[in-house]
């Protein structure tokens, strides 16, 4: 297969590896992107230990929660200076609301339903923004988050750039419970864990992971009788990276989350679970079309 300089510049943009390195990596994989990536990491080589999203779209992200429910919506627009604009924003946040007060699971479900400041449905109102605002729009995605017996608490970073729900099952009715969940949500805004909990890892993820640790160590000279044990250790902080209940807590990052979570249930005298979180980065996984100016300047002159 040729490997064009498109296609080296996409894994160079993926990973931080060199120019070369990316060339060859694409060469041996047969320009297969996900197992060039693979192979950059097993040869110590990408600068990423996982794949960043896609450019954003614009737009923002909406969360609320009531009690032990939480919804969260991302709606997208094509550019920054409407997602600024106070009638979308106004709708977003309405959008949200209409989600909650509903208990919506899903989007159809949701652009059937009544949008309550105009009386149309909220389809018909996403119709009419697009009139009146003059760009295309779209209700992306939406996260409903059920604690059942607890708290779901929410936090929107950077004007909607970043929104999470997090949930917390509990008996207790303590104010310090909500207040740990908001600080849990910022913790999630930041952190950006893949997963709640080590058994939420997929099999075959983990694998991956420790095939890629082993070729590393045997690369690196260390002897096979004592390469598993190194994978051992570095799978365990590898679980510390992306896994919710493992991470250092920002706030206090000699503490791992579970161990707040847990240190507070035994304070107020009743168990604490921290029993799911949603996180949603605006336009992560939309891939958005980069202009070449230089191309179209030469297109017109011919």
């Amino acid at each position: 297969m040729s490997i064009t300089a498109a296609m080296v510049s996409e894994l160079r943009k993926q990973t931080g590896a060199g120019m070369m390195d990316c060339k060859k990596a694409l060469t041996e994989t047969d320009g297969n992107m996900e197992e060039a990536v693979g192979f950059l990491r097993k040869k110590g080589l990408s600068a990423a230990a996982k794949k960043s999203g896609r450019v954003a779209s614009e737009g923002a992200v909406a969360a609320g929660s009531d009690g032990s429910v939480g919804v969260m919506v991302e709606i997208n627009a094509e550019t920054d200076f409407v997602a600024k604009n106070e009638a979308f924003k106004g709708f977003v946040a309405g959008v949200c609301d209409v989600a909650l007060a509903n208990n919506i699971t899903d989007i159809e479900a949701l652009k059937s339903t009544d949008y309550p400041q105009t009386g149309r449905s909220v389809a018909a109102e996403l119709t009419h923004q697009i009139a009146t605002i003059g760009e295309n729009m779209g209700i992306r995605r939406l996260a409903r988050l059920d604690a059942g017996q607890g708290v779901v608490t929410s936090y929107v970073h950077g004007a909607g750039k970043i929104g999470v729900l997090v949930g917390l099952q509990t008996k207790s009715t303590d104010a310090r419970v909500t207040a740990l969940g908001k600080q849990l949500a910022m913790h999630v805004a930041a952190a950006a864990p893949l997963y709640l909990d080590r058994d939420s890892v997929p099999a075959d993820i983990v694998e991956k992971e420790k095939e890629i640790m082993r070729v590393k160590a045997l690369d690196s000279g260390k002897p096979e009788n004592i390469v598993e044990k190194i994978i051992v250790g570095q799978i365990n902080k590898y679980f510390g990276e992306v896994c919710l209940l493992e991470q250092a807590f920002v706030i206090d990052p000699d503490q791992q989350v579970g161990k707040i979570v847990a240190a507070l249930g035994k304070e107020i005298g009743t168990e604490i679970k921290l029993s799911g979180y949603a996180r949603y980065q605006l336009g992560e996984g939309i891939e958005k079309k980069e202009d070449d100016f230089a191309a179209e300047v030469a297109a017109l002159s011919k």
